[in-house]
Formats: structure tokens, sequence, C-alpha cells
């Protein structure tokens, strides 16, 4: 057998018994944590939907690149081919009466890296990566250091 498979093979195996050690056997066979009761081939009801939070604060990010979050809530928002309602405020003409923070200038570029007169099509959908924030538990302990906390922490330790 071809080292290659040998090593596939126990990838496959490994990540099928981590799977199934993350899952919970109970009446009507297994679930999985983030379900709750509801068995796996079963469709549970949907979550309710919680308030978006409405603050107008800017959040920091936690690593470069990231998009910046939503601080504010879109819920009535028209966003689809037709009209794109952050435009209103987030666009270059706008954001003197609004004071809102204008687009990226990379909002602007093509695939190619040229610049076009308007925000590219390919930018045009917001919400494809920015997102409005709700304040709620999440459902998994979140253990993430930015790379600032993580340089600062070693920083002692050189000296």
């Amino acid at each position: 057998m071809p080292i290659a498979s040998s090593y596939l093979g126990l990838a496959v195996a490994a990540a099928a018994a981590l799977g199934l050690a993350t899952m919970a056997s109970g009446q009507g066979g297994l679930h999985s944590n983030l379900r709750g009761n509801t068995p796996l081939p079963s469709e549970g009801p949907a979550p309710r939907l919680l308030p978006q939070a409405n603050t107008d604060i800017r959040e920091v990010r936690n690593y470069p690149e990231q998009p910046p979050v939503i601080p504010h809530t879109i819920e009535a928002y028209q966003l689809d081919a037709n009209v794109n309602q952050c435009l209103s405020c987030h666009a270059r003409a706008r954001t003197g009466e609004s004071q809102a923070p204008m687009v990226s200038i990379t909002h602007f570029m093509d695939r190619d890296g040229q610049f076009l007169a308007s925000v590219s099509p390919r930018r045009y959908f917001c919400v494809q990566c920015h997102v409005p924030q709700s304040p709620v538990k999440p459902p998994i302990a979140n253990r993430f250091v930015d790379i600032d906390s993580l340089l600062s922490a070693a920083a002692p330790a050189r000296k």
C-alpha cells in the first residue's frame, strides 16, 4: 500500500473518531452538542432572532485585514441587486453629511486591481464580509488571543 493512502486512511479514521467524540448518544440516536436534543438527521426549530447591537461604536479589529463589523442595526435596510442602502451613508459623496466612514478604497478595485469610479460589483453586497453584532453569549467559549496580546506577553520572557 502506498504511504500516501495509508496516511489518508489514518486521517479519515482520526476525523471520524474526533467527530464521534463530539457527539452524544441519547434517545433517538446521535446528537450534536450545538444542536441540543435535536437528532442529527432531523431539523430542529429555527433559533429566535436576536436584536442587533445599535451602538455606533467602532469595534477593535482582531487581526490585520479583518473587515470591520457593522456597529448599528441594518434590519430594515434594502440590500439587493438594485439598491444598496449602506451606500446612502458610506458612499464617498455622502460621508460629509452622514459622518459615517467611507467604504475602503479597496472596494473600488476590480479583480485586476484597476480602480473604478464606483463600488465594484464584487464588493457591492456588504454583508458578505461585514456583519452586524448581537449581544449574545457564544455557544462555545472563544479562546482567541490577538497577536498584540501574544507579543506583549512574550516580551518580558525575552528580556
